[in-house]
C-alpha cells in the first residue's frame, strides 16, 4: 500500500487572531527544524521532557513543543483556563494534530505557545548576581505563584525551577508557569493536596539548586536545603494570611478594613468578604472569600489601559497620583481621575517611552523601563540635591541603558 501523503489528516486548532501556521513543515520532526526551513531562533530552553523549538513567525516568537496528542490537547485547555483565571502563565496559541511524515510515519502532536518576552530563567538570575536579595525575590515570586494557583483549585504536580520563568517587576520578580502538562483542576484543593504540591516543589527546586551549584551558577556556600525550607515557610505564612478567619469584637470593625489593606499590600484584590456575627452580637468572624492578585494593575488598566505587573503598576500609580495632585493645586480644584490619568500619559509616560530609541528597547518592557527611569531620575535628584527634570534625566538614562544587556530574549540554557 502506498504511504499516506503528508498532511492527509492534519488538524490545526488556532485561537482567534493568531496566524494559521499552515506553511510550517509539519511533516518533519521538530528536531530537524532549522532557521531556513521553519524560522527557528536560538533561544535555548532548560531541560525538557520534549523536543521544543522557538520559531519566529510573522515577527512574533512562539514555543513549539512536541508531545502526545492527548497531552497537547490537555495542556492547551489547562493553559487557556489559567489565562481565564488571570494566572501568570505562558499564553496558549494552538495545537497541531494528525502530523505525518512524507514516508507515512505518524509524528507527535504539537502545542504552540507564545514566547514570554523579557522573561528570565533562574540560571540567568543566578549567573548575573546571586545575592540574598535575589534569593528572597525569587522565593517570594515562586510562593505567590503557587499560592495563586492553589487558590483557584489548580494542582501543578511538577513545580520546578525549569518550569518557571521570571519577569522583572519594579524591583521584585513575578513568576510565570511555563509547563502545565501535569496539572489538574479541582473545585478546591484540600490541605493534603496543597502540601503534596509543596513537597514536590521543595524536592524539585532543591534538585535544581544543587544542579545550579554543580554548574557554578550558585555559590558553594549557599545551602539548598535552607532555601527549600524557607520556601515552605514563606508559602505557609502567605496561605495563612490569604485564607484565615479572624474574630474580633464588634467595636473593632475597623480591623476588617485593616485586613483588606494588608492583603492589598501583598498584591491581592479582595472581591468579597464573608462576615458573621455571634448570637449575642458581641463578636464578628470574617474571612476573604474571593481573592485575585492585581489590586494595583487592575486600577492602572482601568485608568490608562496600560498593562503592567503588580509592583510596576503600584509605582506608575504613585507617579500618576503625584502628578494629579500637582494638576489639582495648579487648577485650584479637584479634577476627575480620567482627566488626571490622560494628562499623565500624554505629559509623562508617552514622552519617555518615545524618547527611548529602538536600540535600547530590548532592555526592559515598557512598564519596567519607566520604573528604571523613575529610579534613575530620583537617584540623580538626590545626588545633585535638586529636582532633575525628565529631559535632563533621559540623557544620562540612555547611557545607563547602553551598559545593560538586552533581556527581551534571554538564553534559557
Amino acid at each position: 500500500m502506498a504511504p499516506a501523503k503528508p498532511y492527509d489528516e492534519l488538524t490545526i486548532t488556532i485561537r482567534q487572531g493568531r496566524p494559521d501556521f499552515l506553511d510550517l513543515p509539519w511533516g518533519v520532526a521538530l528536531e530537524s527544524w532549522t532557521a531556513e526551513t521553519a524560522g527557528v531562533v536560538q533561544i535555548p530552553r532548560g531541560l525538557s521532557r520534549h523536543v521544543v523549538r522557538m520559531v519566529d513567525y510573522e515577527g512574533q516568537v512562539y514555543a513549539v513543543k512536541e508531545t502526545s496528542p492527548a497531552l497537547a490537547d490537555s495542556e492547551f485547555r489547562m493553559l487557556r483556563r489559567l489565562e481565564d483565571e488571570h494566572m501568570p502563565s505562558v499564553t496558549p496559541v494552538g495545537v497541531v494534530q494528525g502530523r505525518r511524515s512524507s514516508e507515512g510515519d505518524d509524528l507527535d502532536a504539537v502545542l504552540i505557545t507564545r514566547y514570554l518576552e523579557f522573561s528570565l530563567p533562574y540560571q540567568y538570575l543566578f549567573r548575573s548576581t546571586f545575592t540574598e536579595d535575589v534569593r528572597d525575590r525569587l522565593l517570594d515570586a515562586a510562593v505567590v505563584l503557587l499560592a495563586r494557583l492553589h487558590l483557584v483549585g489548580f494542582f501543578w504536580g511538577d513545580v520546578s525551577l525549569a518550569n518557571v520563568l521570571f519577569r522583572r517587576d519594579a524591583g521584585a520578580l513575578t513568576a510565570y508557569l511555563v509547563d502545565a502538562e501535569t496539572g489538574d483542576w479541582q473545585e478546591s484543593l484540600s490541605s493534603e493536596r496543597r502540601q503534596h504540591d509543596l513537597t514536590i516543589a521543595r524536592e524539585n527546586i532543591g534538585g535544581g539548586l544543587l544542579d545550579a551549584q554543580a554548574a557554578g551558577y550558585l555559590p558553594a556556600d549557599v545551602d539548598p536545603v535552607e532555601i527549600v525550607n524557607d520556601l515552605g515557610d514563606r508559602y505557609d505564612r502567605l496561605w495563612w494570611e490569604l485564607t484565615r478567619e479572624d474574630e474580633v469584637d464588634t467595636s473593632e470593625r475597623w480591623r476588617i478594613r485593616q485586613r483588606v489593606e494588608r492583603l492589598n499590600a501583598l498584591g491581592f484584590d479582595v472581591e468579597e468578604m464573608s462576615v458573621s456575627r455571634s448570637a449575642d452580637g458581641s463578636r464578628l468572624r470574617f474571612r476573604p472569600v474571593v481573592l485575585e492578585e492585581g489590586h494595583a494593575h487592575l486600577r492602572l488598566r482601568r485608568l490608562t489601559g496600560l498593562e503592567a505587573q503588580e509592583n510596576q503598576a503600584r509605582q506608575l500609580l504613585n507617579a500618576l497620583d503625584a502628578y494629579g495632585l500637582l494638576m489639582e493645586r495648579q487648577a485650584g480644584r479637584a479634577l476627575p481621575e480620567a482627566t488626571k490619568a490622560h494628562r499623565w500619559l500624554t505629559d509623562n509616560y508617552e514622552p519617555v517611552i518615545e524618547a527611548i530609541t529602538d536600540e535600547y528597547r530590548d532592555r526592559f518592557d515598557d512598564a519596567e523601563l519607566i520604573h528604571e527611569f523613575i529610579e534613575h531620575r530620583f537617584a540623580r535628584s538626590i545626588a545633585e540635591n535638586r529636582q532633575v527634570e525628565n529631559d535632563d534625566a533621559l540623557e544620562t538614562f540612555k547611557e545607563v541603558l547602553a551598559e545593560r544587556p538586552g533581556e527581551r530574549f534571554v538564553s534559557q540554557d
